[in-house]
Protein backbone atom coordinates (compact mmCIF):
# COMPACT_ATOMS: atom_id res chain seq x y z
CA UNK A 1 0.00 0.00 0.00
CA UNK A 2 1.12 3.53 -0.73
CA UNK A 3 0.27 6.37 1.57
CA UNK A 4 -0.36 9.86 0.23
CA UNK A 5 1.17 12.90 1.78
CA UNK A 6 -0.80 15.66 3.38
CA UNK A 7 -4.12 14.16 4.48
CA UNK A 8 -2.85 10.62 5.15
CA UNK A 9 -5.68 8.89 3.29
CA UNK A 10 -5.23 5.33 2.11
CA UNK A 11 -5.61 4.93 -1.67
CA UNK A 12 -6.64 1.27 -1.26
CA UNK A 13 -9.51 2.34 0.97
CA UNK A 14 -10.51 4.95 -1.65
CA UNK A 15 -10.34 2.23 -4.34
CA UNK A 16 -12.54 -0.06 -2.26
CA UNK A 17 -15.06 2.78 -1.95
CA UNK A 18 -15.04 3.39 -5.71
CA UNK A 19 -15.38 -0.29 -6.60
CA UNK A 20 -18.31 -0.66 -4.24
CA UNK A 21 -20.23 2.02 -6.14
CA UNK A 22 -19.61 0.95 -9.75
CA UNK A 23 -22.54 -0.67 -11.54
CA UNK A 24 -20.52 -2.76 -14.03
CA UNK A 25 -18.00 -5.54 -13.63
CA UNK A 26 -14.50 -4.13 -12.89
CA UNK A 27 -11.43 -6.20 -11.87
CA UNK A 28 -7.89 -5.27 -10.94
CA UNK A 29 -5.27 -7.81 -12.04
CA UNK A 30 -1.57 -7.92 -11.11
CA UNK A 31 1.39 -9.06 -13.24
CA UNK A 32 0.76 -12.64 -12.19
CA UNK A 33 -2.66 -12.36 -13.84
CA UNK A 34 -4.31 -12.78 -10.44
CA UNK A 35 -7.40 -10.82 -9.47
CA UNK A 36 -6.64 -8.62 -6.47
CA UNK A 37 -9.92 -6.71 -6.39
CA UNK A 38 -13.36 -6.72 -8.01
CA UNK A 39 -16.34 -4.40 -7.93
CA UNK A 40 -19.33 -5.50 -5.89
CA UNK A 41 -21.51 -5.37 -9.01
CA UNK A 42 -18.91 -7.48 -10.80
CA UNK A 43 -19.08 -10.22 -8.20
CA UNK A 44 -22.88 -10.19 -8.48
CA UNK A 45 -22.76 -10.33 -12.30
CA UNK A 46 -20.27 -13.22 -12.20
CA UNK A 47 -22.37 -15.04 -9.60
CA UNK A 48 -19.57 -14.96 -6.96
CA UNK A 49 -19.69 -13.99 -3.32
CA UNK A 50 -15.98 -13.07 -3.17
CA UNK A 51 -12.77 -13.16 -5.22
CA UNK A 52 -11.83 -16.38 -3.42
CA UNK A 53 -14.61 -18.12 -5.36
CA UNK A 54 -12.91 -17.25 -8.66
CA UNK A 55 -11.26 -20.44 -10.03
CA UNK A 56 -7.45 -20.12 -9.74
CA UNK A 57 -7.98 -16.47 -8.84
CA UNK A 58 -7.56 -15.61 -12.51
CA UNK A 59 -10.13 -13.64 -14.56
CA UNK A 60 -9.12 -15.78 -17.53
CA UNK A 61 -10.79 -18.78 -15.91
CA UNK A 62 -14.17 -17.15 -16.64
CA UNK A 63 -13.34 -16.67 -20.33
CA UNK A 64 -14.36 -19.40 -22.77
CA UNK A 65 -11.48 -21.61 -23.90
CA UNK A 66 -11.87 -20.42 -27.48
CA UNK A 67 -11.32 -16.79 -26.38
CA UNK A 68 -8.88 -17.37 -23.47
CA UNK A 69 -5.60 -17.12 -25.41
CA UNK A 70 -6.71 -13.85 -27.06
CA UNK A 71 -7.70 -12.49 -23.64
CA UNK A 72 -4.36 -13.34 -21.98
CA UNK A 73 -2.38 -11.89 -24.88
CA UNK A 74 -4.35 -8.65 -24.55
CA UNK A 75 -3.51 -8.45 -20.82
CA UNK A 76 0.22 -9.07 -21.44
CA UNK A 77 0.16 -6.40 -24.14
CA UNK A 78 -1.48 -3.96 -21.69
CA UNK A 79 1.44 -4.44 -19.27
CA UNK A 80 3.86 -3.39 -22.01
CA UNK A 81 4.52 0.35 -21.62
CA UNK A 82 5.32 0.75 -25.29
CA UNK A 83 2.14 -0.88 -26.58
CA UNK A 84 -0.48 0.25 -24.06
CA UNK A 85 -1.66 3.10 -26.32
CA UNK A 86 -2.54 0.49 -28.92
CA UNK A 87 -4.75 -1.52 -26.53
CA UNK A 88 -8.26 -1.78 -28.00
CA UNK A 89 -11.51 -3.22 -26.60
CA UNK A 90 -11.96 -6.92 -27.34
CA UNK A 91 -15.09 -9.05 -27.34
CA UNK A 92 -14.95 -12.25 -25.29
CA UNK A 93 -17.39 -14.97 -24.30
CA UNK A 94 -17.68 -15.39 -20.55
CA UNK A 95 -18.56 -18.81 -19.10
CA UNK A 96 -19.63 -18.18 -15.53
CA UNK A 97 -19.32 -20.65 -12.62
CA UNK A 98 -23.12 -21.07 -12.47
CA UNK A 99 -23.22 -22.25 -16.08
CA UNK A 100 -24.42 -19.02 -17.69
CA UNK A 101 -22.75 -17.56 -20.78
CA UNK A 102 -22.44 -13.86 -21.59
CA UNK A 103 -20.91 -12.00 -24.49
CA UNK A 104 -18.94 -9.08 -23.09
CA UNK A 105 -16.84 -6.20 -24.32
CA UNK A 106 -13.55 -6.14 -22.43
CA UNK A 107 -11.55 -2.93 -21.93
CA UNK A 108 -8.04 -2.99 -20.40
CA UNK A 109 -6.71 0.11 -18.64
CA UNK A 110 -3.07 0.01 -17.32
CA UNK A 111 -2.52 1.54 -13.84
CA UNK A 112 0.89 3.03 -13.07
CA UNK A 113 2.63 3.43 -9.70
CA UNK A 114 4.44 6.62 -8.61
CA UNK A 115 7.56 5.39 -10.44
CA UNK A 116 5.65 5.24 -13.72
CA UNK A 117 5.67 1.48 -13.82
CA UNK A 118 2.64 -0.60 -14.71
CA UNK A 119 1.99 -3.02 -11.90
CA UNK A 120 -1.78 -3.59 -12.26
CA UNK A 121 -4.44 -3.60 -14.97
CA UNK A 122 -8.06 -2.41 -14.57
CA UNK A 123 -10.34 -4.70 -16.58
CA UNK A 124 -13.98 -3.85 -17.31
CA UNK A 125 -16.51 -6.27 -18.70
CA UNK A 126 -19.57 -4.71 -20.41
CA UNK A 127 -22.40 -7.20 -20.94
CA UNK A 128 -23.28 -7.17 -24.64
CA UNK A 129 -26.14 -9.67 -24.42
CA UNK A 130 -28.73 -6.98 -23.77
CA UNK A 131 -27.20 -4.82 -26.50
CA UNK A 132 -27.19 -7.74 -28.90
CA UNK A 133 -30.81 -8.50 -28.00
CA UNK A 134 -31.75 -4.86 -28.54
CA UNK A 135 -29.96 -4.87 -31.89
CA UNK A 136 -31.78 -8.05 -32.87
CA UNK A 137 -35.10 -6.49 -31.89
CA UNK A 138 -34.18 -3.35 -33.82
CA UNK A 139 -33.30 -5.45 -36.86
CA UNK A 140 -36.61 -7.25 -36.46
CA UNK A 141 -38.49 -3.96 -36.18
CA UNK A 142 -36.69 -2.62 -39.25
CA UNK A 143 -37.58 -5.79 -41.12
CA UNK A 144 -41.24 -5.41 -40.14
CA UNK A 145 -41.21 -1.72 -41.13
CA UNK A 146 -39.64 -2.60 -44.48
CA UNK A 147 -42.35 -5.22 -45.01
CA UNK A 148 -45.04 -2.66 -44.16
CA UNK A 149 -43.54 -0.06 -46.49
CA UNK A 150 -43.46 -2.63 -49.29
CA UNK A 151 -46.96 -4.06 -48.90
CA UNK A 152 -49.18 -1.33 -47.43
CA UNK A 153 -51.83 -0.44 -50.07
CA UNK A 154 -51.91 3.28 -49.20
CA UNK A 155 -48.92 5.52 -49.73
CA UNK A 156 -47.08 6.13 -46.44
CA UNK A 157 -44.57 8.89 -45.75
CA UNK A 158 -42.78 9.41 -42.41
CA UNK A 159 -41.09 12.73 -41.57
CA UNK A 160 -39.18 14.05 -38.57
CA UNK A 161 -39.59 17.36 -36.72
CA UNK A 162 -37.55 19.16 -39.37
CA UNK A 163 -39.93 17.95 -42.08
CA UNK A 164 -37.34 15.59 -43.57
CA UNK A 165 -38.55 12.31 -45.06
CA UNK A 166 -37.27 9.24 -43.18
CA UNK A 167 -39.50 6.53 -44.72
CA UNK A 168 -41.21 6.27 -48.10
CA UNK A 169 -43.41 3.32 -49.02
CA UNK A 170 -43.46 1.47 -52.34
CA UNK A 171 -46.95 2.79 -53.09
CA UNK A 172 -45.70 6.32 -52.42
CA UNK A 173 -42.90 5.73 -54.95
CA UNK A 174 -45.48 4.80 -57.61
CA UNK A 175 -47.80 7.65 -56.64
CA UNK A 176 -45.23 10.47 -56.67
CA UNK A 177 -42.68 9.07 -59.14
CA UNK A 178 -39.69 9.23 -56.76
CA UNK A 179 -37.40 6.35 -55.86
CA UNK A 180 -36.91 5.83 -52.12
CA UNK A 181 -33.16 6.39 -52.39
CA UNK A 182 -33.58 9.86 -53.90
CA UNK A 183 -36.40 11.05 -51.62
CA UNK A 184 -35.09 10.01 -48.18
CA UNK A 185 -33.65 13.05 -46.40
CA UNK A 186 -35.54 15.51 -48.60
CA UNK A 187 -37.99 18.01 -47.10
CA UNK A 188 -41.56 16.74 -47.49
CA UNK A 189 -42.49 20.03 -49.17
CA UNK A 190 -41.04 18.50 -52.35
CA UNK A 191 -44.32 16.56 -52.59
CA UNK A 192 -46.42 19.76 -52.58
CA UNK A 193 -47.12 22.43 -55.20
CA UNK A 194 -47.04 26.14 -54.42
CA UNK A 195 -48.30 27.88 -52.34
CA UNK A 196 -48.49 24.91 -49.94
CA UNK A 197 -44.77 24.17 -50.39
CA UNK A 198 -43.66 27.58 -49.13
CA UNK A 199 -46.16 27.54 -46.25
CA UNK A 200 -45.48 24.02 -44.93
CA UNK A 201 -42.56 24.86 -42.62
CA UNK A 202 -44.70 27.66 -41.16
CA UNK A 203 -47.53 25.20 -40.51
CA UNK A 204 -45.18 22.89 -38.55
CA UNK A 205 -43.70 25.81 -36.61
CA UNK A 206 -47.19 27.00 -35.68
CA UNK A 207 -48.11 23.51 -34.45
CA UNK A 208 -44.97 23.22 -32.31
CA UNK A 209 -45.69 26.64 -30.78
CA UNK A 210 -49.45 26.34 -30.22
CA UNK A 211 -50.18 22.59 -30.21
CA UNK A 212 -53.31 23.30 -32.29
CA UNK A 213 -54.09 20.34 -34.57
CA UNK A 214 -55.48 21.35 -37.97
CA UNK A 215 -54.70 18.11 -39.77
CA UNK A 216 -53.17 15.62 -37.28
CA UNK A 217 -55.79 13.04 -36.41
CA UNK A 218 -58.38 14.89 -38.52
CA UNK A 219 -57.50 14.30 -42.15
CA UNK A 220 -57.79 16.69 -45.06
CA UNK A 221 -58.13 16.82 -48.82
CA UNK A 222 -55.03 18.55 -50.20
CA UNK A 223 -53.01 18.77 -53.42
CA UNK A 224 -49.93 16.66 -54.16
CA UNK A 225 -47.16 17.25 -56.70
CA UNK A 226 -45.51 14.42 -58.63
CA UNK A 227 -41.86 14.36 -59.70
CA UNK A 228 -42.89 15.41 -63.23
CA UNK A 229 -44.61 18.52 -61.85
CA UNK A 230 -48.21 17.38 -62.35
CA UNK A 231 -50.63 17.91 -59.48
CA UNK A 232 -53.42 15.72 -58.15
CA UNK A 233 -55.95 15.72 -55.29
CA UNK A 234 -55.27 13.44 -52.34
CA UNK A 235 -56.70 12.51 -48.98
CA UNK A 236 -54.12 12.91 -46.20
CA UNK A 237 -54.34 11.38 -42.72
CA UNK A 238 -51.50 12.29 -40.32
CA UNK A 239 -50.49 10.59 -37.08
CA UNK A 240 -47.87 11.68 -34.54
CA UNK A 241 -45.42 9.50 -32.57
CA UNK A 242 -42.75 10.38 -30.02
CA UNK A 243 -39.57 8.31 -29.80
CA UNK A 244 -37.47 9.52 -26.90
CA UNK A 245 -37.30 13.28 -27.24
CA UNK A 246 -37.93 13.25 -30.99
CA UNK A 247 -41.29 13.47 -32.73
CA UNK A 248 -42.20 11.81 -36.01
CA UNK A 249 -45.24 12.29 -38.24
CA UNK A 250 -46.70 9.52 -40.39
CA UNK A 251 -48.83 10.48 -43.37
CA UNK A 252 -51.19 8.00 -45.05
CA UNK A 253 -52.14 9.17 -48.54
CA UNK A 254 -54.93 8.17 -50.93
CA UNK A 255 -54.91 9.42 -54.54
CA UNK A 256 -58.35 10.90 -55.24
CA UNK A 257 -57.82 11.35 -58.99
CA UNK A 258 -59.82 8.28 -60.00
CA UNK A 259 -62.48 8.98 -57.40
CA UNK A 260 -62.84 12.59 -58.58
CA UNK A 261 -63.00 11.47 -62.20
CA UNK A 262 -65.79 9.02 -61.34
CA UNK A 263 -67.60 11.72 -59.41
CA UNK A 264 -67.10 14.15 -62.30
CA UNK A 265 -68.59 11.65 -64.76
CA UNK A 266 -71.51 11.06 -62.42
CA UNK A 267 -71.98 14.79 -61.97
CA UNK A 268 -71.84 15.25 -65.75
CA UNK A 269 -74.55 12.62 -66.18
CA UNK A 270 -76.61 14.21 -63.45
CA UNK A 271 -76.06 17.61 -65.07
CA UNK A 272 -77.34 16.26 -68.39
CA UNK A 273 -80.41 14.84 -66.69
CA UNK A 274 -80.90 18.06 -64.76
CA UNK A 275 -80.53 20.04 -68.00
CA UNK A 276 -83.22 17.95 -69.67
CA UNK A 277 -85.37 18.32 -66.58
CA UNK A 278 -84.84 22.07 -66.61
CA UNK A 279 -85.82 22.31 -70.26
CA UNK A 280 -89.01 20.43 -69.47
CA UNK A 281 -89.60 22.56 -66.39
CA UNK A 282 -88.91 25.75 -68.36
CA UNK A 283 -91.57 24.74 -70.87
CA UNK A 284 -94.10 24.04 -68.12
CA UNK A 285 -93.21 27.23 -66.26
CA UNK A 286 -93.31 29.27 -69.45
CA UNK A 287 -96.80 27.98 -70.18
CA UNK A 288 -97.94 28.68 -66.62
CA UNK A 289 -96.24 32.07 -66.62
CA UNK A 290 -97.85 33.03 -69.93
CA UNK A 291 -101.25 32.01 -68.61
CA UNK A 292 -100.85 33.88 -65.34
CA UNK A 293 -99.39 37.05 -66.84
CA UNK A 294 -101.70 37.10 -69.84
CA UNK A 295 -104.63 38.32 -67.73
CA UNK A 296 -102.98 41.44 -66.25
CA UNK A 297 -101.30 42.23 -69.58
CA UNK A 298 -104.65 41.98 -71.40
CA UNK A 299 -106.25 44.24 -68.79
CA UNK A 300 -103.40 46.77 -69.09
CA UNK A 301 -103.79 46.76 -72.88
CA UNK A 302 -107.55 47.35 -72.63
CA UNK A 303 -107.24 50.16 -70.09
CA UNK A 304 -104.52 51.94 -72.07
CA UNK A 305 -106.48 51.60 -75.31
CA UNK A 306 -109.49 53.15 -73.61
CA UNK A 307 -107.31 55.97 -72.22
CA UNK A 308 -105.95 56.63 -75.71
CA UNK A 309 -109.49 56.88 -77.13
CA UNK A 310 -110.49 59.29 -74.38
CA UNK A 311 -107.66 61.64 -75.40
CA UNK A 312 -109.42 62.14 -78.75
CA UNK A 313 -112.58 63.31 -76.94
CA UNK A 314 -113.27 65.96 -74.34
CA UNK A 315 -110.84 65.20 -71.50
CA UNK A 316 -112.74 67.46 -69.14
CA UNK A 317 -115.78 65.21 -69.31
CA UNK A 318 -113.73 61.96 -69.24
CA UNK A 319 -111.10 63.01 -66.66
CA UNK A 320 -112.35 60.57 -64.00
CA UNK A 321 -112.58 57.67 -66.47
CA UNK A 322 -109.09 58.54 -67.78
CA UNK A 323 -107.64 58.59 -64.22
CA UNK A 324 -109.34 55.26 -63.42
CA UNK A 325 -107.91 53.64 -66.56
CA UNK A 326 -104.37 54.70 -65.62
CA UNK A 327 -104.81 53.56 -62.02
CA UNK A 328 -106.05 50.15 -63.13
CA UNK A 329 -103.10 49.86 -65.54
CA UNK A 330 -100.67 50.50 -62.67
CA UNK A 331 -102.47 47.96 -60.48
CA UNK A 332 -102.37 45.28 -63.16
CA UNK A 333 -98.63 45.99 -63.74
CA UNK A 334 -97.92 45.43 -60.04
CA UNK A 335 -99.96 42.23 -60.18
CA UNK A 336 -97.82 40.95 -63.06
CA UNK A 337 -94.65 41.80 -61.11
CA UNK A 338 -95.95 39.91 -58.06
CA UNK A 339 -96.60 36.81 -60.16
CA UNK A 340 -93.04 36.87 -61.53
CA UNK A 341 -91.52 37.45 -58.06
CA UNK A 342 -93.46 34.59 -56.47
CA UNK A 343 -92.48 32.27 -59.29
CA UNK A 344 -88.82 33.22 -58.84
CA UNK A 345 -89.00 32.59 -55.09
CA UNK A 346 -90.56 29.20 -55.71
CA UNK A 347 -87.80 28.20 -58.14
CA UNK A 348 -84.92 29.45 -55.98
CA UNK A 349 -86.15 28.03 -52.66
CA UNK A 350 -83.97 25.16 -51.38
CA UNK A 351 -82.56 23.46 -48.30
CA UNK A 352 -79.51 25.01 -46.63
CA UNK A 353 -77.39 23.01 -44.16
CA UNK A 354 -75.57 25.75 -42.29
CA UNK A 355 -72.98 25.10 -39.58
CA UNK A 356 -70.26 27.02 -37.76
CA UNK A 357 -67.08 26.27 -39.72
CA UNK A 358 -63.52 27.54 -39.94
CA UNK A 359 -63.43 29.87 -42.94
CA UNK A 360 -59.77 28.90 -43.47
CA UNK A 361 -60.67 25.23 -43.79
CA UNK A 362 -63.67 25.92 -46.07
CA UNK A 363 -61.53 28.04 -48.40
CA UNK A 364 -58.53 25.68 -48.41
CA UNK A 365 -60.73 22.67 -49.23
CA UNK A 366 -62.40 24.61 -52.05
CA UNK A 367 -59.05 25.58 -53.58
CA UNK A 368 -58.08 21.90 -53.79
CA UNK A 369 -61.05 21.29 -56.12
CA UNK A 370 -60.94 24.63 -57.89
CA UNK A 371 -57.25 24.57 -58.84
CA UNK A 372 -56.91 20.99 -60.08
CA UNK A 373 -55.06 21.20 -63.40
CA UNK A 374 -54.33 24.92 -62.98
CA UNK A 375 -50.58 24.41 -62.70
CA UNK A 376 -50.53 22.42 -65.93
CA UNK A 377 -52.16 25.43 -67.63
CA UNK A 378 -49.38 27.70 -66.41
CA UNK A 379 -51.46 29.37 -63.69
CA UNK A 380 -49.52 30.74 -60.73
CA UNK A 381 -51.70 30.19 -57.67
CA UNK A 382 -51.36 31.84 -54.27
CA UNK A 383 -53.48 32.01 -51.13
CA UNK A 384 -53.35 34.21 -48.06
CA UNK A 385 -55.68 33.74 -45.07
CA UNK A 386 -55.50 36.32 -42.28
CA UNK A 387 -55.32 34.73 -38.79
CA UNK A 388 -58.18 36.87 -37.43
CA UNK A 389 -60.83 35.61 -39.86
CA UNK A 390 -62.10 32.91 -37.46
CA UNK A 391 -65.42 31.17 -38.19
CA UNK A 392 -68.55 31.63 -40.29
CA UNK A 393 -72.07 30.16 -40.19
CA UNK A 394 -72.46 28.70 -43.68
CA UNK A 395 -73.39 25.72 -45.80
CA UNK A 396 -69.96 24.24 -46.60
CA UNK A 397 -70.99 22.71 -49.94
CA UNK A 398 -72.73 25.84 -51.22
CA UNK A 399 -69.89 28.24 -50.31
CA UNK A 400 -67.34 25.88 -51.85
CA UNK A 401 -69.58 25.65 -54.95
CA UNK A 402 -69.40 29.44 -55.27
CA UNK A 403 -65.61 29.50 -54.85
CA UNK A 404 -64.99 26.63 -57.28
CA UNK A 405 -67.19 28.37 -59.87
CA UNK A 406 -65.28 31.66 -59.45
CA UNK A 407 -61.87 29.93 -59.64
CA UNK A 408 -62.85 27.92 -62.72
CA UNK A 409 -64.12 31.09 -64.40
CA UNK A 410 -60.86 32.85 -63.53
CA UNK A 411 -58.72 30.04 -64.97
CA UNK A 412 -60.76 30.07 -68.21
CA UNK A 413 -60.54 33.87 -68.40
CA UNK A 414 -56.70 33.66 -68.26
CA UNK A 415 -56.43 31.10 -71.08
CA UNK A 416 -54.90 33.64 -73.48
CA UNK A 417 -53.20 35.89 -70.90
CA UNK A 418 -49.43 36.32 -70.98
CA UNK A 419 -49.39 36.45 -67.17
CA UNK A 420 -51.66 34.02 -65.33
CA UNK A 421 -52.04 34.72 -61.63
CA UNK A 422 -54.87 33.43 -59.45
CA UNK A 423 -54.94 34.70 -55.87
CA UNK A 424 -57.30 33.88 -53.01
CA UNK A 425 -57.32 36.31 -50.09
CA UNK A 426 -59.34 36.00 -46.88
CA UNK A 427 -59.45 39.03 -44.58
CA UNK A 428 -61.61 40.57 -41.89
CA UNK A 429 -63.70 43.54 -43.03
CA UNK A 430 -64.63 44.36 -39.43
CA UNK A 431 -65.68 42.54 -36.25
CA UNK A 432 -68.84 41.26 -37.94
CA UNK A 433 -67.81 40.30 -41.48
CA UNK A 434 -65.14 38.39 -43.36
CA UNK A 435 -64.21 38.89 -47.02
CA UNK A 436 -63.08 36.34 -49.59
CA UNK A 437 -61.39 37.87 -52.65
CA UNK A 438 -60.79 35.84 -55.83
CA UNK A 439 -58.57 37.78 -58.24
CA UNK A 440 -57.21 36.89 -61.67
CA UNK A 441 -55.20 38.51 -64.46
CA UNK A 442 -57.55 37.46 -67.22
CA UNK A 443 -59.45 39.33 -69.91
CA UNK A 444 -61.69 41.15 -67.48
CA UNK A 445 -65.43 41.88 -67.67
CA UNK A 446 -67.11 43.79 -70.46
CA UNK A 447 -67.80 47.28 -69.01
CA UNK A 448 -71.24 47.24 -70.63
CA UNK A 449 -72.22 44.27 -68.45
CA UNK A 450 -70.91 45.66 -65.18
CA UNK A 451 -72.89 44.31 -62.22
CA UNK A 452 -75.40 42.80 -64.69
CA UNK A 453 -73.06 39.79 -64.91
CA UNK A 454 -74.96 38.44 -61.89
CA UNK A 455 -78.29 38.64 -63.74
CA UNK A 456 -79.71 35.41 -65.18
CA UNK A 457 -78.69 34.71 -68.80
CA UNK A 458 -75.99 37.44 -68.73
CA UNK A 459 -72.87 35.57 -69.88
CA UNK A 460 -69.35 36.57 -70.92
CA UNK A 461 -68.83 33.14 -72.53
CA UNK A 462 -69.84 32.39 -76.06
CA UNK A 463 -71.39 29.07 -75.07
CA UNK A 464 -72.48 29.98 -71.55
CA UNK A 465 -76.06 30.13 -70.28
CA UNK A 466 -75.29 32.95 -67.85
CA UNK A 467 -76.61 31.11 -64.80
CA UNK A 468 -73.38 30.40 -62.87
CA UNK A 469 -72.86 33.86 -61.37
CA UNK A 470 -76.59 34.29 -60.86
CA UNK A 471 -76.62 31.11 -58.76
CA UNK A 472 -73.52 32.34 -56.88
CA UNK A 473 -75.30 35.57 -55.97
CA UNK A 474 -78.41 33.66 -54.86
CA UNK A 475 -76.29 31.43 -52.59
CA UNK A 476 -74.31 34.28 -51.04
CA UNK A 477 -77.37 36.45 -50.48
CA UNK A 478 -79.20 33.51 -48.87
CA UNK A 479 -76.32 33.47 -46.36
CA UNK A 480 -76.82 37.16 -45.60
CA UNK A 481 -73.70 38.11 -47.54
CA UNK A 482 -72.80 40.13 -50.61
CA UNK A 483 -70.89 39.50 -53.83
CA UNK A 484 -69.64 41.97 -56.40
CA UNK A 485 -66.96 42.27 -59.08
CA UNK A 486 -64.43 45.01 -59.76
CA UNK A 487 -61.51 45.50 -62.16
CA UNK A 488 -58.15 44.16 -61.00
CA UNK A 489 -55.49 46.92 -61.07
CA UNK A 490 -53.09 44.29 -62.51
CA UNK A 491 -55.65 43.57 -65.27
CA UNK A 492 -58.39 41.04 -64.89
CA UNK A 493 -61.13 40.87 -62.28
CA UNK A 494 -61.55 40.66 -58.52
CA UNK A 495 -64.67 39.03 -57.09
CA UNK A 496 -65.31 39.98 -53.48
CA UNK A 497 -67.59 37.95 -51.20
CA UNK A 498 -68.57 39.03 -47.69
CA UNK A 499 -69.99 36.66 -45.07
CA UNK A 500 -71.02 37.14 -41.48
CA UNK A 501 -68.65 35.92 -38.78
CA UNK A 502 -69.78 33.45 -36.12
CA UNK A 503 -68.57 32.33 -32.72
CA UNK A 504 -66.87 28.92 -32.66
CA UNK A 505 -69.10 26.23 -31.23
CA UNK A 506 -67.59 23.87 -28.61
CA UNK A 507 -66.86 20.32 -29.84
CA UNK A 508 -67.67 21.36 -33.37
CA UNK A 509 -66.85 18.57 -35.83
CA UNK A 510 -64.98 20.13 -38.68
Amino acid sequence: MHETKGNGTNPRLDLESVLSRLSNCFMIVDRNLQTINCSVAGLRILGLSSIADLPNGAPGSCVAVSHRNMFQQAILSAFDVHSRDETLPITVLLELPDGRSKLAECVLAPLTNPQGEIDTILISFQDMSALESAENKLDQANSILKSILTTIPDAMVVIDEAGLISSFSTTAEKMFGYEQAEIIGQNVEILMPEPYKAAHDGYMKRYFQTGEKRIIGIGRTVVGCRKDGTTFPLQLEVGEAKIGEERYFTGFIIDLTEKNQTEAELQSLQADLAHASRLSAVGTLASALAHEINQPLTAISNYLSAARDMMDEDLAENREFFREALAESVSESLRAGTIVRRLREFVSRGEINRRVLSIAQVVEDATVLGTIGAQERGVEFSINIAPDTNHVFVDRVQIQQVMVNLMRNAIEAMADSAEKKLHIGVTSVDDERVEIAVSDTGSGIDPELGEHIFDPFASTKGDGMGLGLSICRTIIESHGGTIHAEPNPESGTIFRITLEKAEEEPNNDQ
